[in-house]
């Protein structure tokens, strides 16, 4: 029986990528894990402008000069101790996020959201490319084995675009403020990035239970 665990996110948010990474060890120490994974819209910046901007501007604007330069110190020693690859000097752009989350939806009617998620946060957080672009964005569908040529209309029309604000907004309405948040079972939020042992013990639980439901009654 799969658990359904819903994922709010976004790809350039780096403790969703620090989130997405602690969980998928976790899940390669389980292999047998009940969980069906979905990832859904949740934009940090929604009113970014299309075309985004200037990392350091978009810094500036939003913690000062000094509170900036502790923000990226405080990212690079978490990543160094979780030993998460990252390269956050290659961040040139803060990109808006609404084309990534559609290749996200698009990817999930494929059944490829996990690969394209990975390269999301790998473009952005290590690549250093701008994942607003939809040259990079049919990059990664076509590393996922989706048709880029098809993702690249569907870039350059507004398939789907009110769909995610809305599910963006739902998520809003239903009281979460901040991502990465997980639900589990369509029940309970566990909102942060999680360490790995928490996530084992989640699943050990979730499968015991599993198994002993799955036992015939005498």
């Amino acid at each position: 029986m799969a658990i359904k665990l819903d994922i709010l996110s976004d790809p350039i948010c780096p403790w969703c990528y620090i989130g997405k990474t602690l969980l998928d060890r976790a899940l390669a120490e389980r292999p047998a894990h009940p969980f069906h994974i979905e990832w859904h819209p949740f934009q940090l910046n929604p009113e970014m402008p299309r075309e985004g901007m200037d990392q350091r501007d978009f810094l500036l604007s939003r913690f000062g000069e000094e509170g900036a330069e502790e923000a990226q110190a405080n990212l690079r020693a978490q990543f160094d101790s979780l030993g998460i690859e990252a390269d956050l000097d290659a961040v040139r752009r803060a990109p808006n996020t609404l084309d990534a989350h559609r290749l996200i939806h698009w990817a999930g009617l494929e059944q490829v959201q996990g690969p394209v998620v990975d390269a999301l946060f790998r473009a952005n957080f290590v690549e250093g490319r701008d994942i607003g672009q939809q040259d990079v964005l049919c990059d990664i569908a076509d590393s996922a084995e989706m048709d880029a040529a098809i993702v690249r209309r569907l870039l350059q029309s507004d398939a789907d675009e009110q769909a995610i604000r809305d599910r963006d907004a739902h998520s809003r309405q239903m009281g979460i403020t901040s991502v990465p948040t997980f639900i589990v079972a369509q029940q309970h939020a566990v909102p942060g990035a999680q360490p790995v042992d928490l996530w084992l013990k989640v699943i050990d639980e979730i499968s015991g239970k599993l198994a002993t439901q799955d036992q015939p009654e005498d």
